[in-house]
């Protein structure tokens, strides 16, 4: 067993601001920057209250547990590392929240399921340098995971170009907020 260290992030806003989390070291493992997910939240704050999120490769957790900070209606999170997803459950029980479910597996075998919820936000940050994310958008897509109007939310070592997205993912789909953030690049992305 891995043991943890002290690795926390801080919840930016919302219920539980201020709050710190930890999270375990496991490989590949890279918590979502704080300046990174503040970007996120700005991008998105007027439409992220009370909805639907599914966390893939949710990893530290920092993600869905911002998203739970402000307002989420139900968050899916899945998390395949099983020190990753011990410590996301831990973390969910000293929020005290029902509105989390947390999933020990892997996320491309969730998203092969046949599917019966739409999500209003998805939340993608697989491993980098491993080929999952083209893997991951197609799943997506051919699931019924989205909808009109869903918006996608992407970390990756490149930048995401249209023409990435009209090879990996069937639906249509347009980049609308895109930044850059050392070796991470960020994009947020809304089903047409």
């Amino acid at each position: 067993m891995t043991p943890i260290k002290n690795n926390f992030f801080q919840i930016i806003s919302g219920e539980y601001r201020g709050r710190k989390l930890n999270f375990p070291d496991a490989p590949g493992l890279r918590p979502t920057p704080g300046k990174v997910r503040e970007t996120l939240f700005n991008w998105i704050q007027f439409e992220a209250y009370d909805k639907t999120y599914l966390d893939l490769f949710t990893g530290s957790g920092s993600l869905s547990f911002e998203a739970l900070s402000r307002g989420a209606k139900q968050i899916i999170s899945i998390e395949k590392d099983a020190n990753a997803y011990k410590n996301l459950e831990k973390n969910r029980k000293t929020l005290k929240s029902n509105k989390i479910s947390i999933l020990n597996q892997d996320a491309l075998v969730f998203l092969s399921k046949k599917n019966s919820k739409l999500f209003d936000f998805v939340f993608l940050d697989p491993p980098f340098n491993k080929n999952i994310l083209p893997k991951a958008l197609k799943l997506l897509a051919k699931g019924d995971f989205v909808n009109y109007g869903s918006k996608i939310y992407i970390e990756s070592e490149f930048e995401i170009t249209l023409k990435f997205l009209r090879e990996n993912f069937s639906e249509k789909i347009k980049i609308n907020k895109q930044q850059q953030s050392g070796a991470v690049n960020y994009c947020l992305l809304e089903v047409l």
